[in-house]
């Protein structure tokens, strides 16, 4: 579903396009649609060859940023999750990184709303674009990991 100026009106399609037009001009138009329906959201990078520091940034910008409450364990517990399922899209599967000498770098957004402009509800939803492969410059490869969560 696409509203008039022609971008998407789900949570999922629009935290989507945050991340993968984070160079863009076209990332500032997701934004502002995202905040004139009254979704909250925050973007960020990052390096690593460590889920947990992963882990670390998204929490982190969420709670910095106001997405979550930190002292809502459900709130927390609900991005724990989305963050984990993002992670296994980017690593295609098992979320194995330095482990096995693979390294990403990643662009991620992190939004909170309804599922789409036309429903009530609260939902988290995170996606992570950016590159994944051996701790060598030339030997990585794109990827995308995506997760929408209830609140």
């Amino acid at each position: 579903m696409a509203q008039k100026n022609g971008l998407p009106t789900s949570i999922g399609k629009l935290t989507t396009l945050l991340t993968i037009l984070q160079n863009h001009d076209m990332a500032e138009k997701v934004g502002l649609e995202l905040l004139n329906h009254g979704y909250r959201y925050a973007v960020g990078k990052v390096g690593a060859m460590d889920v947990a520091k992963i882990v670390g940034a998204i929490e982190s910008t969420a709670k910095n940023n106001h997405i979550i409450d930190p002292q809502q364990y459900r709130e927390v517990h609900s991005l724990y999750h989305a963050i984990i399922e993002a992670s296994q899209g980017v690593c295609r599967g098992p979320t194995q990184i330095g482990e096995i000498l693979r390294t990403v770098g990643l662009t991620f957004a992190v939004v909170r709303g309804p599922l789409s402009f036309h429903e009530a509800g609260d939902w988290i939803c995170v996606c992570m674009y950016g590159t994944i492969g051996a701790p060598r410059k030339g030997f990585e490869h794109e990827v995308l990991g995506f997760s929408i969560n209830h609140i």
